[in-house]
């Protein structure tokens, strides 16, 4: 059997024709170049190209330069952290800052129709500019009753007056000392009404002066609502004016910044709107701010609020800043915001 299964293996291979053996061995370099590719070709060794040498000798100002530059930087940046100290740690300051003004309101002394309103809104007067004329009428009517008034009261006063001085020369058999007593008191009395209509007549003119509303200072008419024709009643606001020459800052500075401030020092306040500054100095400290325990109660007890917290927050003081250079260009309103530093002068030493 084993001769058997030799001879069926042999078959196959006797049976190639020649055309196939040699395309076989056409085939041959071919496939023993696939299962061997790296055996065909030929490895050559890499000669590596020449590298400049590079010398590590510099010149000395080379090795200066750098030197140089981090001293300069380092140098100019302390410059500038201690200028950025100095400012905001050196100096006092806050940006709890309000622009104020004094504000005059104008209510009628006199009540009646509007019948001139020669002012608009935010403009500006002077001292003495008309703002506002009530009717007139009914005024002038007083004054010219109470000028009558007052022409009879002069006249009962001298007839009286003459009256007792008649009483007073005849002797007691022809008129009695009660009498000339009576026409005495008499006179006086209207005396005294001629005096009082006199006070009516001034009154009056005073009220007819009233009617006239002008400015008592120099400003801006603010948030005008009244119209012509609106009647107005005595005491009723009708125009506000912010006084020019009445600005001043306020800055809020918290307590334990107010060790250095005396009134007088230099002061520079930023306005949130404004890049230039505005000059002023110290004017005053505030010398008192609400306290909340010290609110009483209904019984007059003072109420003590009893959570005391170990966080202790710095009370904020009031002071005022006096304006004395506004730049051109900046425009000052009642309750802008505003930055305050101030510049505390050196101080003498103690004795």
């Amino acid at each position: 059997m084993t001769d058997a299964r030799s001879m069926e293996l042999q078959a196959p291979q006797d049976n190639q024709t020649p055309e196939m053996g040699a395309h076989a061995k056409l085939r041959a370099p071919e496939i023993e170049a696939r299962r061997s590719p790296a055996a065909t070709e030929i490895e050559r060794p890499v000669t590596p190209s020449p590298a400049p040498i590079e010398s590590d000798v510099r010149p000395p100002h080379r090795r200066v330069l750098p030197l140089l530059i981090t001293l300069v930087t380092v140098l100019v940046a302390v410059a500038l952290g201690r200028a950025m100290w100095n400012a905001y740690m050196g100096a006092p300051w806050t940006r709890d800052g309000t622009v104020r003004a004094y504000v005059v309101m104008m209510a009628p002394e006199v009540s009646g129709r509007i019948v001139q309103l020669p002012v608009h809104d935010n403009q500006f007067v002077h001292k003495g500019d008309l703002l506002m004329v009530i009717d007139p009428t009914n005024y002038k009517i007083a004054v010219s009753l109470t000028e009558a008034a007052v022409q009879q009261a002069q006249a009962n006063m001298w007839n009286a007056a003459r009256e007792s001085q008649r009483r007073q020369a005849l002797n007691d058999l022809a008129v009695t000392t009660e009498q000339k007593e009576t026409f005495a008191t008499s006179a006086l009395s209207m005396q005294a009404q001629y005096q009082q209509a006199q006070a009516n007549l001034q009154q009056a003119r005073v009220n007819l002066e009233r009617t006239e509303i002008r400015s008592p200072v120099n400003g801006w008419v603010t948030n005008l609502l009244a119209q012509l024709g609106d009647y107005t009643n005595v005491g009723q606001n009708q125009i506000s004016l912010v006084d020019a020459d009445s600005f001043w800052v306020d800055g809020y500075f918290e307590e334990i910044n107010i060790e250095p401030i005396r009134v007088g020092d230099p002061a520079q306040v930023k306005l949130m709107g404004y890049s230039a500054i505005v000059s002023g100095h110290v004017d005053s400290i505030a010398r008192a701010i609400n306290v909340a325990n010290a609110q009483p109660n209904g019984q007059g007890v003072a109420t003590v609020n009893p959570i005391f917290t170990w966080v202790r927050l710095a009370q904020r003081i009031p002071v005022r800043i006096h304006v004395d250079h506004v730049p051109e260009g900046v425009v000052l309103a009642a309750g802008m915001t505003a930055t305050v530093q101030i510049d505390p002068r050196p101080r003498s030493p103690a004795n």
